[in-house]
């Protein structure tokens, strides 16, 4: 290899960036790094990193935005990837993105990734991140101009960094667009170290060979020594003295006999195989590291040890799962250590470890090892501002010399300690956030002594140090290099603890000093010297590429591959889906069997044996190699080329069946991302409130206009004194049938009125009519919602003007009784706004010559009586504005008042006390009656309401008294209280015929929807009427999950249920009905408060407050813009699910496809054959007849019948499936048919009602009940440990429940999911085999969920009915306490109930279950305190 192709052309070259305060050798490096690819081998803390920003910088002319190009900083480990990024944000302006395993990174897909570069201009990521992300071609390495390699003696064998220069870099070294490589590291040599030259530079050119760079360093330490200190080195020697032999051996047998306890005590719990085998491997290496800590470090530490480990909140063995109740058994075991360790070590606190040394090293509580390390420390004690860091090899080790150090430490130095260790092994102990804290205590002074694994040698930064101490000897000449350099401090010492005696390991440690020099040296000596070609093992050569996206899957991430499509495969508590691996040696094969839920069931590879015993496997064709020949492997490498080859083959079969995408990803993967993708234009709360065209007018025309007429005809259903009017409806544009006659009825105080609408015919009136019908309807509403004199008389006298503009148009007026033309209009009471403004008063003079009318004296003057026999009147002295229905003959200013406190005065002298003179005082008193209260009649709760004062009716000395409108009577009035909320309903109708009609317009002319049935459907629950949507939502709900599943369960065959389930979620959530609303504008129709009459328009008003824009729906159709409202995405989604339903309910299932299809949703009810492995005989399986008898169905294709009952669990060749897609369908058929059941039984039901007895219907715990009842249970294939136990626990419970149980919630048990699984499988298999007859799922499944709930039967979940009962009576219902313990899951609820604390807490085997008792013993608790529950 040359080395020119190591390096960029002059033209191409980017300048230096050098910061001001860069060392010379950082200088020189940077150089070499701009003109070829370079490892940078220097000290620790001689500001690698640096090097590596200002070649950033120098590039960054090629990566800043709107570039394609990218740089990528790797570091090894997850730690480094924050501070690196951080570095590099601090000395440049690129904008740096961070990447790690916790953030997701495995479920990203390329569109994610593009947004990421499109972002960032450098990436800090770990290798194995972009090592993927080149695999699938997320990232692709011509998009890549600098790759920065942190720690970069890691790359060797198969790490990350390897496999990324083999697989990606060394493959493209004939294309010119290739990264600058720039690596970092303080040794090239990784390995134990040589003292030869020729094996140390052998090493070092690997090392450059695989990286394709040249190595880099400084020709002495001189250099660096000017700049950076280095430690001296310091060996010191220990005498190793076992433990007394007789105590040593009395405490290895008793750790031994009680592990041996404590094994037969987790075999007694017969758990499933896997979980067996995870506990007695906790328990092996809990036993073997109290072994250790008691060989090296003595008693007293392995007390500690036990401790530590025995802490709750201290799991560091968490590489598996464990089972709780072994986890308990452990624990135990545990427990049982400390004891008797216990035994051994005096206890008290005068007992301190150095207080005899020699005593405690005769009894075996410390080591002569610990003994020197604590020496070692005493050395330093006068030491000013010391930072110490021990290294040691096991995290057992470094917490238990902590706890040991601070016994010792603080009274003798005043020191405190602290440890590390990293969260990337099988120890779980510090997090990220808690190492910094350590470090960032430890470079402050509050922290001298931090107890360290490896973590600190190539992780944290950690400047502040000045001693080291080896513990435990560095296994690498890397580590030993790293460790030492962690002294930064001048003067620094780095101790290096040797056993004595031990000639191999000084010899080490003599080759590790001398190692960087001859590392240095043979650098130098040979940097000259091109790159040489790397080597491949011939396996490397072995991959599947998808040539339109370029991913790529090697032989040895192939496996990986599988086990991460497995992984991602539906599962459930009782098994997780791997894929199987058998290997036949005898005939040179290997079949990788796949989970029954993948449509791919096996792949199987196979040598060809050729007549001298060759074995030779043929490879995929985008492989450049052809065949391979596996004569060299030997039996265990032939196993392991057999199995990487058939997941090879695998993963090629599931890219070409689909099921990975081109990004060699699972498809679950990329459907999921784009489930997640965000939308384009972001849901916004506030939408336009629709108002209906038929009532809105702008003509400006004085000429006689038609009108349609409508009679409102109203019935009093109670009694009152007051009787209420017809009363008429003139509008310019006629209703549809259903709105004309429309019946409902108003919820008023005393009880409701029946209000019935019936189109009378057209009617035309003159120019004048139309204005003076305006100004009646102005001033009648102005009396009874404004209720202000001034507005009621401006309201008078205007001059009525034509509107030129879009308003509310449409007059209510009072009935005549006469339904002939204009006459049915009572044309005298509309006259009567003219009283004020036309003087009618002086023309209405000595109307009868009979002598029953007479001139009465009012505050306006001389009036006939008869105008004050029906009249609004206003009086001046208390503002107030009374209905006058006559005289009160007997009674004038002379009568007697009674007061309220009982006495006794004239009217005459009660007016006095005010100021008020009655000059007429013998004239016959007016009965008056206060105004009538206009309130929303249309609440089905009614709030609070005004009361009506305790006198309804006043006497009135007419003198006080102005008239206002006459003749108009008492009962105009009251009716006209009732308009308001009769136009409002109105106004609400219209709004549905509109919707209907936008919907209907889209082929589905034929289709009929009740207009009332729509209004239903766009009436949310706080509009507080007597219906809402919930039921039609939930009739809608259950539909559109049915004809979704259904669609993508015949459309995807080969899709397994986790894939479907994703799919329809896409469809059915509500994000996605609420995009599809509002592209259909159903937003603007939807009603959503409570009707406000401050807000309700007055027709006629030009007063500007409530305006009117038109929105174009369509070419011919056309809404009125009245306003906004504020309108949740989850209120639209649920609106969309009530138009389905009402669809469904009034035009059945043709209807409701034909509605989804105008929303966009396509659904083919259409039958297509069900496509798929059938097993050769069912009857081999299952008991065919029995099952048919019980399910009282006889199937065409029994296969179905098998599939149905197949557990996930259950892997056999014969059984290609398991119940999971069946599953997914039948819960879906089953919701549905049991929905349209109770819907259709119970019509009159309240709409919250029907969604209890849906949740009470179907749930798992109701199906499980069934199945169990059925004995469902006894044909279930399955092969799961753990569902075995727990059917047969449930099956003992359901034998204590009550034969008349209908409910799976009065068990306290939780019932096995399956158990309702089978259920759901085996009425989506009845339904695929009937040809998707609905009908014949119900009556085959029906008799099994016999008794089926009734209203009168139904019980509401505990849970639900505790949140119900704290709503109501405002109790404060607290977040729920968890804990686990002891293999049970407890769970705490309390309720603070006026004043007094009503709590419960429930263990059971899951928190479902637990919060269901709990919840039900509150309920209970809280009914006794409550009267009348």
């Amino acid at each position: 290899m040359e080395a020119m192709n190591m390096e960029l052309s002059k033209a191409n070259e980017p300048s230096s960036e050098v910061l001001p305060f860069a060392r010379s050798y950082q200088i020189e490096a940077l150089d070499k790094a701009i003109k070829q690819n370079t490892i940078v081998f220097l000290e620790t803390g001689s500001g690698k990193t640096l090097i590596a920003i200002m070649l950033l910088r120098s590039y960054a002319y090629l990566l800043r935005k709107p570039s394609p190009y990218i740089a990528v900083f790797l570091v090894p480990t997850v730690v480094l990837v924050t501070q690196q990024a951080e570095a590099v944000t601090m000395h440049t302006d690129l904008k740096v993105g961070k990447y790690w395993g916790e953030m997701g990174v495995d479920f990203w897909d390329a569109s994610t990734w593009k947004e990421e570069q499109e972002k960032h201009e450098v990436l800090v990521m770990t290798p194995v991140i972009l090592l993927d992300a080149l695999r699938h071609s997320f990232i692709k390495l011509a998009m890549i101009k600098v790759v920065i390699f942190d720690e970069c003696h890691n790359a060797r064998g198969k790490h990350a960094y390897a496999c990324i220069m083999k697989e990606f870099y060394h493959h493209q070294l004939h294309k010119s667009e290739l990264p600058r490589i720039f690596g970092m590291t303080a040794s090239p040599i990784k390995a134990k170290g040589s003292s030869s030259t020729v094996g140390c530079w052998k090493e070092i050119s690997e090392l450059e060979n695989l990286m394709h760079s040249k190595v880099y360093t400084c020709e002495n330490e001189d250099v660096l020594a000017a700049y950076i200190p280095f430690s001296t080195v310091k060996i010191k020697l220990y005498e190793h003295i076992n433990v007394p032999c007789a105590l040593h051996r009395r405490l290895a047998d008793d750790l031994e006999a009680l592990a041996t306890k404590h094994k037969s005590s987790i075999t007694n719990l017969a758990l499933e195989k896997s979980a067996e085998i995870a506990a007695f491997n906790k328990l092996r290496k809990l036993s073997n590291a109290f072994l250790f800590c008691l060989n090296e470090l003595g008693l007293w530490l392995a007390l500690k040890a036990a401790e530590f480990l025995s802490s709750l909140e201290t799991d560091i063995f968490c590489w598996e799962l464990i089972n709780a109740k072994a986890e308990t058994i452990i624990n135990r075991f545990n427990i049982d250590v400390i004891n008797m360790f216990a035994t051994y070590v005096p206890s008290g606190s005068k007992w301190l470890v150095l207080a005899n040394v020699k005593a405690n090293l005769d009894a075996g509580f410390i080591t002569r090892k610990v003994l020197c390390l604590l020496e070692t420390l005493l050395l330093y004690r006068n030491h000013e501002d010391l930072r110490c860091i021990i290294f040691v090899q096991r995290v057992v080790t470094a917490a238990v010399l902590r706890a040991l150090l601070n016994v010792v430490l603080p009274e003798l130095c005043g020191w405190k300690a602290e440890y590390i260790a990293g969260s990337n092994t099988a120890w779980q102990t510090h997090s990220r956030k808690e190492q910094n804290k350590v470090v960032e205590e430890f470079r402050n002074g509050r922290v001298n002594i931090i107890v360290a694994t490896s973590v600190l040698e190539e992780g944290l930064d950690v400047q502040s140090c000045n001693l080291v101490i080896r513990f435990d000897p560095s296994a690498t000449v890397c580590s030993f290099i790293q460790s030492r350099g962690r002294a930064r401090m001048p003067n620094s010492d780095f101790v290096i603890m040797v056993k004595s005696g031990d000639a191999s390991e000084l010899s080490r440690v003599e080759n590790y000093v001398n190692c960087g020099k001859i590392m240095r040296k043979e650098s130098l000596r040979h940097a000259s010297l091109p790159c040489g070609p790397t080597e491949f093992d011939f396996c490397d050569g072995i991959f599947y590429r998808v040539e339109s996206t370029g991913a790529v899957v090697t032989l040895s991430s192939s496996v990986s591959l599988i086990y991460f499509y497995c992984s991602r495969l539906p599962s459930d508590g009782y098994f997780k889906p791997q894929p199987r691996c058998t290997i036949n040696e005898e005939s040179r094969s290997c079949t990788i069997q796949l989970p029954n839920s993948c449509h791919i069931q096996s792949v199987t590879v196979q040598c060809a044996i050729d007549e001298d015993g060759t074995c030779t496997i043929p490879l995929p064709n985008s492989c450049p190699i052809q065949s391979v020949c596996l004569r060299s492997l030997g039996v265990q490498g032939l196993r392991k080329m057999l199995k990487q080859l058939a997941c090879l083959e695998a993963c090629k079969k599931l890219h070409e069946n689909g099921a990975l995408t081109d990004y060699l990803v699972p498809d679950i993967v990329g459907e999921e991302a784009l489930s997640q993708e965000p939308e384009e234009e972001p849901y916004h709360d506030e939408r336009v409130s629709y108002f209906a065209p038929e009532l809105v007018g702008s003509s400006c025309s004085n000429s006689s206009k038609m009108y349609h007429c409508y009679l409102i005809e109203m019935e009093k259903k109670f009694t009152y004194d007051v009787s209420v009017q017809d009363i008429i409806l003139l509008v310019k544009h006629e209703f549809d049938l259903d709105v004309a006659s429309s019946n409902f009825d108003l919820e008023v105080d005393r009880g409701k009125i029946a209000v019935h609408m019936k189109y009378v015919g057209r009617i035309a009136l003159t120019h004048e009519q139309t204005l003076l019908c305006r100004r009646f309807q102005m001033a009648v509403f102005s009396v009874l919602l404004k209720n202000n004199i001034s507005t009621v008389i401006e309201t008078l006298v205007r001059v009525q003007k034509d509107i030129d503009f879009a308003h509310v148009d449409y007059f209510t007026l009072p009935c005549s009784g006469s339904l002939g033309n204009s006459s049915i209009i009572n044309w005298q009471c509309v006259r009567s706004v003219l009283f004020v403004s036309k003087n009618i008063r002086n023309s209405h003079m000595n109307c009868s010559p009979s002598g029953v009318s007479r001139l009465v004296h009012t505050n306006n003057g001389l009036v006939c009586s008869c105008m004050l026999e029906n009249c609004l009147v206003y009086t001046p002295h208390n503002g107030c504005m009374y209905c006058v229905s006559g005289f009160l003959d007997n009674l004038n200013g002379n009568s007697n008042l009674t007061l309220r406190g009982g006495g006794v005065i004239s009217y005459k002298n009660y007016y006095k006390r005010y100021g008020l003179d009655l000059i007429y005082e013998k004239e016959a008193l007016l009965c008056g009656r206060h105004l009538f209260f206009v309130q929303n009649c249309l609440q089905r709760c009614h709030q609070q309401k005004q009361k009506e004062p305790s006198k309804a009716s006043v006497e009135l000395p007419p003198e006080l008294c102005s008239i206002i409108m006459s003749p108009i009577s008492v009962s105009t009035l009251y009716t006209f209280s009732f308009v308001p909320s009769i136009m409002h309903r109105v106004e609400s109708l219209l709004l549905s015929t509109n919707l209907r009609r936008m919907i209907t317009d889209h082929h589905m002319q034929n289709v009929y929807v009740p207009a009332d049935k729509v209004l239903e459907a766009i009436t949310a629950k706080k509009c507080q009427e007597s219906f809402h949507l919930e039921s039609l939502e939930t009739l809608g709900d259950s539909f559109l999950k049915y004809a979704v599943s259904q669609e993508l369960f015949k459309t995807y065959q080969n899709h397994h249920e986790g894939l479907l389930s994703l799919k329809r979620e896409k469809v059915i959530s509500n994000a996605a009905l609420c995009k599809l609303g509002c592209k259909r504008r159903i937003p603007g129709f939807i009603r959503n408060e409570p009707f406000d009459l401050k807000k309700w328009p007055i027709p006629g008003d030009t007063s500007g407050k409530f305006l009117l824009e038109e929105a174009f729906l369509s070419a011919d159709r056309k809404m009125y813009i009245s306003g906004s409202q504020t309108i949740k995405s989850k209120r639209v989604a649920d609106a969309v699910e009530a138009l389905i339903g009402a669809f469904l309910s009034s035009g059945g299932e043709a209807a409701a496809l034909l509605f989804l299809n105008w929303l966009g949703i396509e659904v083919d009810f259409s039958v297509l054959p069900y496509q798929r492995h059938t097993p050769a005989c069912p009857s081999m399986y299952v008991n065919v007849k029995n099952l048919e008898s019980m399910l009282n169905y006889s199937f065409r294709d029994q296969s179905l019948l098998v599939e149905a009952l197949t557990h996930g669990s259950y892997v056999l060749p014969g059984i290609p499936r398991c119940y999971q897609r069946l599953e997914f369908l039948g819960d879906s058929v089953l919701d549905h048919l049991i929905t349209m059941h109770l819907y259709f039984k119970y019509p009159g039901m309240s709409p919250g009602l029907l969604t209890d007895l849906r949740s009470a219907s179907v749930n798992n715990d109701c199906y499980a009940l069934s199945a169990l009842r059925a004995g469902l249970h006894k044909h279930i294939l399955h092969a799961s440990h753990e569902f075995h136990k727990q059917l047969v626990a449930t099956i003992h419970e359901f034998e204590q429940l009550s034969l008349e149980a209908t409910f799976g919630w009065e068990s306290e048990t939780n019932f096995p999911k399956v158990l309702a699984d089978v259920i759901e499988s085996l009425a989506g298999a009845i339904f695929v085999d009937s040809g998707y007859n609905k009908e014949v799922v119900f009556e085959s499944i029906r008799p099994l969920l016999e008794p089926l709930i009734t209203p009168e039967t139904v019980k509401i979940h505990p849970v639900k009915e505790l949140n119900d009962l704290c709503q109501k009576y405002q109790y404060h219902l607290k977040k729920p306490v968890k804990s686990f313990e002891n293999g049970k899951a407890h769970l705490t609820l309390e309720v603070e109930a006026n004043s007094v604390t009503h709590k419960h807490t429930c263990a059971s085997t899951d928190w479902k279950t637990a919060k269901k008792v709990a919840a039900k013993a509150l309920v209970k608790a809280l009914k006794a305190n409550i009267s009348g529950i």
